[in-house]
């Protein structure tokens, strides 16, 4: 790997991953969401949601930065992505939660403010010790919870939102981000009432859209924005905006397609932005559906008929060259948990929960990731006819009708509740680099690794540094890295 793409590689981590000092030097953020922000360091409870790399993670730990600087609120943020938390239920689920919020509580009272939380308090002494430590330093309590509730992992979800609402207080602010397509909020918690919803989705049209990506690319790539080395008949503007669209508003798929683009000496034309549209169709979201399988749990067994929706899907808006598409209701409901996978994904994203269709009825409307449509268009080229249409769109939604044929062939396999991760029981051989791990370990670590009887990525994960630290030439960066690329491997 040349040191521009090690550069790269850095800079194209999760938000989980940047020290507080890349975090404030490679984040921006716009008008649409420093609402957001606002309402994450205000009063009462609030579910961020959206799918993988649209950025919730960034919003909580911009807003709990932020509150480092108030006097009226203190901010704890915790990250949720435990191996323990993904094996428990029930009581076991609420007391690990509660270890882990109580050693994050400690991390700020002890240090800052002399106060010490005890261990082994149950949720409602929990509440109430808050309270009181809220009472002693002046200042309301925002709980920053992330990662907190996964598609396809709903062990602990309904324990998970039982707690969030027993927290929630005048003294307590709880924020959690989680991902569309969660369902078991539990009996207790009535997701209308108990907490307000953001769905964080960036739209191409919404104010500061273009501006927004273009300051990404800014921040990421400064030395070669600048100037025209790059940017001659499409400025850098331009294909910021059109990236985004491209994308769906997703950063961090949007961030890979910046790191396309400076890959070679090639000026950014037509050709170029089809050939990294393209690219990224083929190796970076046809392989996340890949990554995603061994990820999902339960939902395993439907992946197969993901990969089916989406091949329609992008069959009809590519031979419309279409970006919008709608399905009948009576569709979506039946495959309703593919289309929130898929949306995950980065496939496609909800627009109208209700549009009128041409044959009767009504149907959902979603937008499509234009590098896929790309891949059906007839002649597979970005043309600038394509390119203008495609940010200023006439051409009408594709419509999946209640009677389509094609879907009515599709089969949707049943579920076990009982199926584990996949990715725990995978041989270590598989977190090397490629389309589907492209945050991988080299061969000389995973030989290593095995040598001292890591054999599975689950054993990986619930390895200790002292442990790791006993492995001949497995140092402090080695470490870090390795758990970068398991924590890459294991969440979603």
């Amino acid at each position: 790997m040349s040191d521009m793409e090690r550069d790269f590689a850095d800079l194209i981590l999760a938000c989980e991953d940047f020290s507080q000092k890349d975090f404030e030097r490679y984040h921006c953020f716009y008008k649409y969401e420093e609402s957001i922000i606002l309402q994450l360091m205000a009063h009462g409870p609030v579910l961020l949601k959206g799918g993988r790399g649209t950025g919730k993670s960034a919003l909580l730990r911009e807003a709990n930065r932020r509150l480092g600087k108030s006097t009226s609120a203190c901010g704890i943020y915790l990250s949720l992505r435990q191996l323990k938390l993904l094996r428990t239920q029930g009581n076991d689920y609420e007391r690990e939660f509660l270890r882990i919020l109580i050693d994050a509580m400690n991390c700020v009272s002890k240090g800052m403010y002399e106060y010490e939380f005890a261990p082994n308090l149950d949720v409602y002494e929990v509440h109430n010790e808050i309270k009181k430590f809220s009472r002693h330093i002046g200042k309301r309590i925002v709980l920053f919870l992330d990662d907190a509730a996964h598609i396809g992992r709903e062990t602990g979800l309904e324990e998970f939102f039982d707690i969030f609402r027993t927290l929630s207080s005048d003294a307590v602010s709880c924020k959690a981000a989680i991902y569309p397509g969660v369902t078991r909020f539990g009996t207790r918690f009535d997701v209308y009432n108990d907490a307000k919803v953001i769905d964080i989705s960036r739209r191409y049209g919404q104010a500061g859209f273009k501006e927004f990506f273009y300051e990404v690319l800014k921040l990421r790539y400064t030395d070669y924005v600048v100037g025209d080395r790059y940017f001659t008949n499409i400025s850098a503007e331009e294909t910021a905006e059109f990236l985004g669209l491209a994308v769906l508003g997703n950063v961090r798929s949007f961030i890979r397609g910046c790191s396309m683009l400076f890959e070679d000496e090639k000026k950014i034309t037509y050709a170029k932005l089809s050939e990294i549209l393209l690219k990224l169709a083929s190796d970076f979201f046809w392989p996340m559906i890949e990554e995603i399988r061994y990820k999902i749990g339960i939902y395993e067994p439907l992946m197969d008929c993901c990969l089916e929706i989406a091949e329609v899907i992008y069959r009809d808006c590519g031979d419309k060259k279409a970006t919008t598409f709608i399905m009948h209701r009576n569709l979506v409901n039946k495959y309703s948990k593919p289309l929130e996978i898929l949306e995950y994904a980065g496939f496609i994203s909800k627009r109208e929960a209700s549009r009128g269709m041409k044959q009767g009825g009504r149907g959902t409307r979603y937008a499509v990731n234009l590098c896929n449509v790309l891949e059906k268009v007839q002649g597979t080229r970005l043309t600038k006819e394509l390119y203008q249409e495609w940010l200023n769109p006439t051409v009408e939604d594709v419509q999946f009708a209640a009677n389509n044929s094609t879907f009515s062939q599709l089969e949707l396999p049943e579920t076990d509740i009982r199926h584990n991760l996949s990715i725990l029981d995978l041989d270590i051989d598989r977190l090397k680099k490629s389309n589907v791990f492209p945050y991988g370990l080299t061969e000389d670590k995973i030989q290593r690794l095995k040598q001292n009887g890591y054999k599975t990525v689950g054993q990986l994960a619930e390895s200790t540094e002292d442990q790791l630290k006993g492995i001949d030439r497995i140092g402090d960066r080695t470490i870090e890295r390795i758990k970068n690329v398991v924590d890459q491997a294991i969440w979603m």
